[in-house]
């Protein structure tokens, strides 16, 4: 009896444990370049991979910044992707110009003592270029590749009041 029930089983599921029919593959849409996203491969062209650098603009100048990999900079890098990010940053301290993002990041903060040419998350939501020193609880970004400390000043207009910043990739 069992035996004739297992055969009896055995025949009715036969189709769905020994069927040959591929499973149909997942649609996946294509970019407006021709390539398609979303697919998990790369190409050689994988425009996902986190960069080693961004790039920091002041009055038509601009300057490399070397980052980080965190959770910060991979959350900006993937603003960045979408577009560029423009905001005012102000004199504060002597030592840095600060300002609002505009959006919040992820934080892993630190006590950290700066120096000229680090870039840093405050409070999650803003940007800090120090163009001196400061000791505090902060999420490094990167940092400014720049040639002397008065050619970062400059670039800065350290002093000088509000400047607007533009972070591209």
């Amino acid at each position: 009896m069992i035996r004739a029930l297992a055969i009896s089983l055995l025949t009715l599921l036969s189709p769905v444990f020994f069927s040959c029919e591929k499973a149909p593959e997942a649609i996946i849409p294509d970019t407006p370049d021709g390539g398609q996203v979303g697919n998990g491969e790369s190409n050689g062209d994988d425009n996902t991979a986190m960069p080693d650098q961004i790039k920091i603009t002041v009055s038509g100048k601009s300057l490399p910044v070397k980052i980080e990999d965190n959770a910060a900079t991979r959350a900006l890098v993937a603003s960045l992707r979408t577009a560029s990010i423009t905001y005012e940053a102000d004199d504060y301290g002597g030592f840095e110009k600060v300002g609002p993002l505009g959006r919040s990041l992820p934080t892993s903060n630190s006590q950290i003592t700066t120096q000229a040419g680090d870039v840093i998350l405050y409070n999650g939501n803003q940007l800090v270029l120090f163009y001196g020193s400061n000791s505090w609880s902060y999420t490094r970004i990167g940092r400014m590749e720049y040639g002397t400390l008065d050619e970062l000043k400059s670039f800065l207009k350290a002093g000088q009041g509000r400047i607007s910043v533009t972070l591209s990739l």
